[in-house]
């Protein structure tokens, strides 16, 4: 067992006497493990995972140093390798050095001092290794974060360095500019294509040409047609150098639908009097409304949000126009299902403080029947 932060060692020699006379210079400093076999050793690195450092005799029985140590290479890159070697065993020992299997190797008959001094050295390059390996790894999960928190913005990103070459593009930029394949790594000519690329760079000379212009608005004919707020932000690094520029999109191809939208609720909001034949014109233009906006193929926030706004919309008017009819055609509906589906429908209206007057003297109508139950059979709307 390893005592505290001590790093393990583990020395595999066929001879006992051999492993008994190794292992004494490093006990003070390491977790010494031995193994006369260089098959159980590979058993037990398997089982209790590596170490810091394999020292292995060249010549045993079962497999050579070199054999073993491959072995070790392949399963544990992260250990480091040195063997023991006699000057006739030198070839095998410098074709396994190139092959990248052993760190160091060191020949017969050893000095304790020079012993020490190598696997110290190894266990420097061990550990580095490993910080290496954790800050790769914190960098890796680093950028998947910052993936996913760009992907969740509503605007489009895509980041070119200083030579043109995209180093980032979040979700909405894919989807956007139609990017079916992965684009970091490529230059942006080759992402973009002819066309996109010639409005995109020509909103971006606006841009740069004009002192009160901060973007430009682009049609798009790649993706699905969509409608960009285009605007440029240059990057630079902390001390002022120039790393390259990000592109920045807004999609607003849904703005002129929202518009649309937005009128057809203030003129029901401000209707007086007969409220019935506006609610069904409101409820055709809305349903032609909603087929539009699904017609675009256009995904983004924007498109999503009106599509939701409208439906919410529709349901409302349906509701409405449902419970206005059972007042005004049953003797005695039932109250509790009116009520119901009065406030579901106030509360998927666009904007509660902003009711149409007839629906509140509907509401105000179902209130008193779920209270009295008398009911006077006339439409309010």
């Amino acid at each position: 067992m390893a005592e505290g932060n001590r790093a393990r060692i583990l020395i595999v020699d066929d001879e006992e006497a051999i492993l008994e006379t190794m292992s004494f210079p490093f006990e003070d400093d390491y977790d010494v493990l031995t193994s006369s076999s260089p098959v159980d050793a590979l058993e037990f690195l398997e089982r209790e995972g590596p170490v810091a450092a394999v020292i292995s005799d060249q010549r045993m029985p079962e497999m050579t140093g070199v054999e073993f140590l491959a072995q070790v290479f392949e399963r544990h890159p992260s250990i480091v390798r040195i063997i023991l070697t006699g000057f006739a065993d030198m070839d095998a020992i410098i074709r396994a050095i190139n092959d990248g299997h052993v760190y160091a190797y060191i020949t017969k008959p050893w000095e304790p001092d020079d012993l020490k001094q190598v696997v110290r050295r190894a266990g420097e390059h061990h550990d580095l290794a490993m910080e290496n390996e954790r800050l790769v790894t914190d960098l890796m999960d680093a950028k998947v974060l910052l993936e996913a928190v760009m992907d969740q913005l509503d605007t489009s990103a895509l980041a070119v360095d200083a030579g043109g070459v995209v180093q980032a593009v979040n979700k909405p930029a894919r989807s956007y500019l139609g990017l079916d394949q992965r684009a970091e790594g490529r230059k942006l000519e080759d992402v973009l294509g002819p066309e996109v690329l010639q409005k995109i760079g020509g909103a971006a000379v606006q841009i740069g040409r004009e002192d009160d212009c901060s973007y430009q608005e682009v049609d798009l004919s790649g993706g699905d047609g969509v409608r960009l707020r285009v605007a440029m932000h240059p990057l630079t690094s902390p001390d002022g150098r120039e790393l390259g520029q990000v592109i920045l999109g807004r999609e607003i191809s849904h703005e002129p639908l929202a518009r649309r939208f937005e009128e057809i609720i203030e003129r029901l909001a401000s209707q007086e009097g007969e409220l019935r034949g506006p609610l069904a014109d409101a409820r055709t233009e809305l349903s032609s409304l909603s087929d539009q906006v699904k017609g675009t193929g256009v995904s983004s926030p924007g498109m999503s949000e009106l599509a939701e706004r409208t439906s919410r919309t529709l349901t409302a008017i349906e509701y409405w126009l449902t419970v206005d009819d059972s007042l005004a055609h049953e003797d005695f509906p039932e109250a509790q299902p009116l009520l119901d589906r009065m406030r579901v429908a106030t509360s998927r209206w666009p904007s509660a403080d902003r009711l149409p007057p007839r629906v509140r003297e509907l509401a105000q109508r179902v209130e008193a029947y779920y209270e009295t139950g008398e009911n006077p059979k006339q439409p309010i709307l």
